[in-house]
C-alpha cells in the first residue's frame, strides 16, 4: 500500500513539474496574439474605466502595484 501511495505521488509530483516550461523567443509571437491580451479591446476597457470612474467617484487603481492611502 505504502508504495503504491509513494508511486502515485511520484507521477503527481513528476507531472507537476513538467508543465513548467521556457517559451522560445520565437515562440513567443503565439503569445503576443490579440485572444492573449488581458484587455482585448480598447474601447471596451476605457469605457468600463469610465462607468467605474462614475459609479465609485474614483478613478485609477486597477493596477498591480500601489495603495490608495498615498503613504506609498
Amino acid at each position: 500500500m505504502r508504495i503504491i501511495r509513494l508511486t502515485v505521488s511520484a507521477l503527481i509530483a513528476l507531472a507537476a513539474l513538467s508543465s513548467c516550461t521556457q517559451v522560445r523567443p520565437w515562440e513567443r509571437g503565439y503569445l503576443a496574439k490579440e485572444e492573449m491580451a488581458w484587455d482585448r479591446d480598447v474601447l471596451e476597457r476605457q469605457l468600463n474605466d469610465h462607468i467605474f470612474f462614475s459609479k465609485e467617484a474614483s478613478s485609477g487603481g486597477n493596477s498591480a502595484a500601489g495603495g490608495g492611502c498615498g503613504c506609498n
